[in-house]
């Protein structure tokens, strides 16, 4: 997986615990624990995706590519 892949998965973990969140606030608990599954899922993914990036990139290689993945989330 890539840096552009890991910042995709916490995206995606951040507007599922937002999702969660609401969720709790307007009673639906079980449509909050379903969106909390979904982002223990999405925050797992990044973390693999981090994890292999340590083991694979130099900090230089790691900070190219984390800008252009951030870059490329935020021109989508």
């Amino acid at each position: 997986m890539s840096l552009e892949e890991a910042a995709r998965q916490l995206k995606m973990a951040v507007h599922d615990g937002q999702v969660a969140f609401d969720c709790v606030g307007l009673g639906d608990l079980a449509r909050a624990q379903e969106h909390a599954v979904t982002l223990r899922a999405a925050a797992d993914a990044a973390e693999v995706a981090l994890a292999r990036a340590i083991e694979d990139m130099s900090p230089e290689e790691a900070q190219d590519a984390g800008e252009r993945a951030v870059a490329a989330l935020e021109e989508s």
